[in-house]
């Protein structure tokens, strides 16, 4: 299985703090955002390879990052830092096109799981990769989200008693339920053909959630009810905020980032 992380977008709510940085690669205490996550996700027995896709902009950058992970811990797995070439927020690819252009150079042929990088997460997902092999589907995430206000930005699935995916839609005005589906996915390999083909039968290509929209209609899937909670880092009041709150939680060193020296 590969872990495939979407790190290309630029960020623009957080201003002045990732005009030249990455969000993901912020720090959170000792460690930076994306290296929480990976620090749970690379003991993983499933994964043998981690695949960050960042734009052209950022790639040095995630490139140093990569090589001072990799030496903090040698027994981690491969790191690989995939360029889409786009150098602005107006000229960006999307979420989903980010995923297939990683995908087509990669030749990537093999079970995915696909991630969002400005979360922190307080579960592991190796629960997430249990349950998908378990229900033998490409799968999804979500929480319980009592808030209509909030259901109405993200989006929402029914499911059955099963966990079975009954149906999904982005930002609904009116809510089928109050179950929330954040930016985590596993995509098996069966369905990858489903997924290399989607945007041009008419998958919206921006958010992460337009291909699980997509996939839901037109193949099985499942919902994994998250275990514990996250915390979303969108804007820089709530960088602030992670950083007061989750700063001292320590779940591993992370390594120091630093700029490369043509940035």
């Amino acid at each position: 299985m590969k872990n495939i992380v979407i790190a290309a977008g630029y960020a623009t709510r957080l201003g002045e703090l990732t005009k030249n940085f990455p969000k993901p690669l912020l720090k959170i205490g000792e460690n930076t955002i994306l290296g929480r996550m990976l620090d749970d996700i690379d003991i993983i027995p499933d994964i043998d390879e981690h695949i960050i896709i960042t734009n052209h902009k950022f790639a040095p950058i995630f490139e140093n990052w990569a090589k001072l992970y990799s030496g903090a811990w040698p027994q981690s797995k491969k790191i690989t830092i995939v360029d889409d070439g786009t150098e602005t927020n107006e000229t960006r690819l999307g979420a989903v096109c980010d995923l297939l252009f990683a995908m087509e150079k990669l030749q990537i042929d093999d079970d995915m799981l696909v991630v969002a990088a400005d979360n922190l997460l307080f579960f592991s997902f190796q629960e997430f990769v249990d349950f998908a092999k378990e229900k033998q589907t490409s799968c999804i995430m979500c929480h319980e989200q009592p808030s209509i206000e909030k259901l109405q930005r993200t989006g929402v699935v029914e499911l059955d008693s099963q966990n079975k995916v009954l149906g999904m839609e982005e930002k609904p005005q009116v809510p089928k339920s109050h179950w929330a589906v954040p930016p985590f996915y596993i995509y098996l390999k069966q369905d990858l053909d489903l997924v290399r083909h989607a945007v041009e039968n008419g998958c919206g290509k921006d958010a992460p959630g337009n291909l699980a929209h997509y996939m839901v209609e037109h193949t099985t899937m499942h919902a994994w009810p998250m275990s514990a909670g996250r915390f979303d880092i969108g804007s820089l009041d709530t960088y602030y905020e992670a950083v007061e709150k989750y700063g001292n939680l320590t779940l591993g060193p992370g390594p120091e980032v630093k700029f490369p020296k043509d940035t």
